[in-house]
């Protein structure tokens, strides 16, 4: 992932998937029109539990090594789960959403999902890839689908704003950001935008990004999605960001933040998991502490690791031994 600028239920679909299919229809008439949607008033984090995957890559890993106390606490800890079209392809989304939603309602808990398959995704570098521009809509709809009006979070697409620049069709990209995020939030949903980190753009630069996206439709921002840098600059750039953009909430990444950063997004070494995920209800923008990441899986093949989300083992212990 690049991170810095150097990184069938068709009972049930049917309704949900013509009300999305119009707002989608209606987001993309006229030069761009988005349909405005009031964002959620409340801090959606607010007195509620984190969902806890049992099926992900660390849990995965925990179950194989019962003795290995470092895959145990990663297991255990709430983080993000991660939607790309090559894992969960327009076919499948809607379903693997579904069972997650029915999972955390179980546990009585908030699911997190990071949606990752915008077209032209990192712009050719280590975590390219996504869908077309006809198929991303689409996906974006059965990703609506699934989620069926249920409470749930959404950090949609990191890094697609604050990489716009150097992408070839900023406009385009922004565009089509901002298109998803009306489809998602026409659900209930809490949508973060993209608010790139503090060693990106400045807080200016990347307001003006948000607001070409709609930030104004939706909960707020992400920052340092898959990044490294300390919570605290992440928060002082956050609050000067939100004050540029009406007040926007925020959330922090902190899944590999506990020793700061070095300066290299990719797979740095001496890095450490950072403070467990936690609601933040202060009357401040700032929502939530998350782990967004999943610590243990790889940046990308540099460093010796794995293609990127691959789970790499030494690089998770690494991580909880700090």
């Amino acid at each position: 992932m690049h991170a810095s600028p150097r990184t069938t239920r068709p009972s049930r679909v049917a309704a949900v998937s013509l009300a999305v299919s119009a707002l989608v229809v209606a987001a993309i008439v006229g030069a761009g029109a988005v349909v405005s949607i009031a964002p959620p008033a409340d801090n959606p984090f607010a007195a509620r539990s984190l969902y806890v995957s049992p099926d992900s890559a660390a849990a995965t890993a925990a179950a194989s090594s019962p003795g290995t106390a470092a895959f145990g606490l990663l297991a255990s800890t709430p983080s993000a789960i991660w939607l790309l079209p090559e894992v969960y392809p327009i076919d499948d989304v809607d379903d693997a959403v579904h069972a997650v939603m029915t999972s955390a309602s179980r546990q009585d808990a908030l699911p997190v999902f990071v949606v990752y398959g915008l077209p032209d995704r990192d712009c050719g570098s280590l975590s390219a890839g996504g869908l077309s521009p006809d198929e991303y809509p689409r996906w974006i709809e059965a990703i609506a689908g699934g989620i069926a009006g249920r409470d749930a979070v959404v950090i949609l697409e990191p890094d697609s704003l604050a990489q716009a620049p150097d992408c070839p069709d900023p406009a385009s990209r922004i565009s089509a950001v901002r298109t998803a995020a009306s489809a998602l939030t026409h659900t209930g949903t809490s949508i973060y935008l993209d608010g790139g980190h503090s060693d990106w753009r400045s807080p200016s630069a990347m307001a003006a990004v948000l607001e070409r996206a709609g930030i104004s439709g939706v909960r707020g921002f992400a920052t340092n999605v898959s990044n490294y840098n300390p919570s605290d600059d992440e928060r002082v750039y956050a609050e000067e960001v939100s004050a540029l953009t009406g007040g926007a909430h925020f959330v922090i990444d902190s899944s590999r933040n506990g020793n700061g950063s070095d300066g290299s997004w990719c797979n740095p070494p001496g890095r450490a998991i950072g403070q467990l995920p936690s609601p933040i209800d202060d009357g401040t923008p700032e929502d939530a502490t998350l782990w967004i990441k999943n610590p243990g899986e790889s940046d990308g093949t540099c460093n010796g690791g794995p293609a990127a989300g691959g789970w790499w083992a030494s690089r998770a212990l690494d991580l909880v031994a700090g």
